[in-house]
């Protein structure tokens, strides 16, 4: 299983870490960068089969395949939006995740505002 790979990996990458950064904390960091993007690329076939499952019980739900293909967006923003503040909070550089945080919410807002519109048209013909 996919899981025991991610564990292991995670867990050596953290013990070679913490040997590593009394005398090298570049270098630790750059290690912990690429533990992650290897752990990331792991799970990316994974997400890959979701997202087409997702696809598929959308296409039955008859869901506008914008609004599908937005939120699959949406999600994927969020997750890349906090893998980049963690890796930017892992180097020490709390304010700059921060400001990565917020680009974030600002991009979900915008790409959320067709649904949104879409939302608010509904409500007001539902209303006599």
């Amino acid at each position: 299983m996919i899981i025991f790979k991610i564990v292991g990996l995670a867990v050596i990458s953290s013990i070679l870490i913490i040997v590593i950064r009394q005398k090298r904390p570049e270098l630790a960091f750059l290690l912990s960068l690429v533990s992650g993007i290897i752990i990331l690329v792991l799970v990316i076939g994974q997400v890959g089969m979701v997202i087409d499952l997702l696809r598929q019980l959308a296409e039955k739900a008859r869901v506008d395949i914008m609004y599908f293909n937005t939120i699959i967006k949406i999600v994927g923003i969020a997750y890349i939006g906090e893998f980049g503040a963690e890796i930017t909070r892992d180097a020490g550089e709390n304010a700059l995740a921060s400001k990565i945080e917020m680009s974030v919410k600002i991009i979900i807002l915008f790409l959320a505002i067709p649904i949104m519109i879409s939302l608010i048209e509904t409500i007001i013909d539902l209303i006599p």
